[in-house]
């Protein structure tokens, strides 16, 4: 079976374009080696050619040996054919630890670059920790200027195509920027149609900023998520008018925002249908509806790490 034609999006300093919608790889609790394997070589026979992992999730060598796998057997001609995404965890905000955490990340993947590198959370950690949440006295504030500029050497060693972050509001952003003589070309974000993230969207398109949206449906069956988004009469009533799943609908709105997508299925049947949503739009009357559905953001930093008060800090930001 064929696979799904996934458009792409041009990001700031990256020669490289980035398929709109990528596979997330984060589990919880955590699916395994194999699990994430199989997922990922089932994906690009799918049509997938962008992943989203990350060192905090234990996937990166998963995705690795998926990708070299999927190149022997034929399912894509090379590396190059896909993009992929890691991140620096929050254990690794030392300046001097970035380019080693980067180069790890590169070992684990068994790569020589990835195409974007984030930062993952806008907060540092003393320790490396195998589980959350941490104790209060691990926690730190990032050293914004000093992170960048090893995130940067990271981009000048040819170790990433792209530099970007994650969870960064625009307070953190606005810092960030005011250092930076590389800007980010990402900020990776909760967004959904429950938690629209304008403000924050707004300033980064100003600031030539690209968006991706984690945790599109939710995250549902997390620690950190919820079933606001699958339990939605106002979403359930489009997708039975439109003859498609909640999922869709959810991820075409996003689509439909100039944003790009990192969804996570293992299931087979849904890893397609996530992908059925380029042939379509919705409505001005179903996209009006969506705007006035009531916002909450799902995912905290303090639901991971704890209610810390520099995490607290953190989550009270846009």
């Amino acid at each position: 079976m064929a696979g799904t034609a996934i458009p792409s999006v041009s990001l700031s300093g990256c020669e490289k374009a980035m398929p709109v919608m990528s596979m997330g790889t984060a589990s919880y609790p955590p699916a395994g080696f194999e699990a994430t394997k199989a997922a990922v070589l089932e994906a690009i026979k799918a049509g997938y050619r962008h992943f989203d992992t990350a060192f905090a999730y234990g996937t990166e060598k998963a995705v690795g040996e998926a990708v070299a796998e999927a190149v022997r057997v034929g399912l894509v001609e090379s590396r190059d054919d896909l993009f992929i995404t890691t991140k620096l965890w929050a254990s690794f905000s030392e300046p001097s630890q970035v380019v080693p955490a980067c180069k790890m990340s590169l070992q684990n993947l068994e790569m020589e670059y990835v195409d974007l590198f984030l930062i993952h959370q806008p907060v540092g950690l003393t320790e490396i920790v195998s589980k959350t949440p941490v104790p209060a006295e691990i926690v730190k504030h990032l050293d914004m200027k000093g992170v960048w500029e090893a995130m940067e050497e990271c981009k000048n060693l040819g170790l990433t195509k792209a530099i970007g972050v994650s969870n960064f509001s625009c307070k953190k952003i606005q810092q960030l920027l005011s250092t930076a003589k590389i800007p980010p070309a990402v900020n990776q974000v909760e967004m959904n149609p429950l938690w629209h993230q304008q403000k924050l969207r707004d300033f980064c398109k100003e600031k030539g900023i690209h968006i991706t949206a984690y945790s599109p449906l939710g995250a549902n069956n997390t620690k950190w998520g919820d079933n606001r988004i699958v339990e939605s009469d106002a979403i359930a009533d489009i997708a039975k008018a439109r003859g498609k799943t909640i999922a869709q609908v959810a991820l075409r709105w996003a689509y439909e925002q100039g944003v790009s997508i990192a969804s996570k299925s293992f299931n087979k049947e849904r890893m397609r249908e996530n992908l059925q949503i380029f042939d379509w739009s919705l409505s001005d009357q179903e996209l009006d509806k969506i705007s006035q559905l009531p916002q909450a953001k799902g995912v905290t930093l303090a639901s991971i790490l704890g209610p810390h008060d520099i995490v607290l800090e953190i989550d009270a930001e846009v």
